[in-house]
């Protein structure tokens, strides 16, 4: 089992963890794209619900809240974050169970959740763990399951062209850049899959799509 030492925190640097959601809620429409991504995901009560690198948990407990008889699990690689996480949840008073692993070594039987969720996470992956967590993504959502993706994708303006040469050289997002996500899904047997929305932001250019598990 591959150990958590090879992911990238929040923001690239340890440091920079405490500073990730005072600049995301600055720096970003947060409140809408997660909400727009909650609503996509079509989640009935019962369900159980991975936020799939929940980071601090904004959006596990989002989800939460607004879907109280829900199940909802966040995972992510980071201790730090974690812990900002279960404070979040507890603040907020919202059940959540809270696992640390990585995207491409999911800890969970096939077929355990209905929805998997995912925010702002694959583009600090490198292209193989973004194959490999394509296909735990697809193993561990039950027959019919959807899998709704917000994350960098390809520019739709000048300075998404500027901000992603950036981004290119600083994250791992050639791919997404390069448009290559949905036949990284396909190829992970993941099916309908959609380009929802793009939407323009400081950090370039961010791409909604679902995805779903064939019955």
């Amino acid at each position: 089992m591959e150990t958590t030492k090879n992911y990238i925190p929040a923001l690239g640097f340890h440091r920079l963890t405490p500073l990730y959601d005072p600049l995301i809620h600055r720096f970003m429409r947060e409140d809408m794209l997660r909400d727009r991504l909650v609503l996509e995901a079509d989640i009935l009560p019962g369900m159980r619900v991975l936020d799939l690198g929940c980071g601090t948990g904004t959006l596990a407990v989002l989800t939460k809240q607004s879907h109280l008889m829900a199940q909802v699990y966040g995972l992510d690689a980071d201790p730090q974050v974690l812990g900002i996480a279960r404070s979040k949840a507890e603040q907020a008073g919202a059940q959540i169970t809270l696992e640390q692993g990585m995207a491409y070594q999911l800890p969970f039987p096939d077929g355990w959740f209905d929805r998997i969720l995912s925010s702002l996470v694959f583009h600090h992956l490198n292209t193989q763990q973004k194959q490999l967590a394509f296909t735990e993504v697809r193993r561990v959502l039950r027959p019919g399951g959807k899998f709704v993706l917000l994350d960098v994708g390809v520019p739709h303006s000048v300075y998404a062209h500027l901000v992603s040469e950036v981004i290119r050289r600083t994250e791992q997002a050639q791919d997404n850049i390069s448009g290559l996500l949905p036949k990284m899904m396909k190829d992970a047997g993941l099916g309908n899959i959609t380009e929802i929305e793009n939407f323009a932001s400081l950090f370039g250019s961010l791409t909604l799509y679902r995805a779903e598990k064939s019955a």
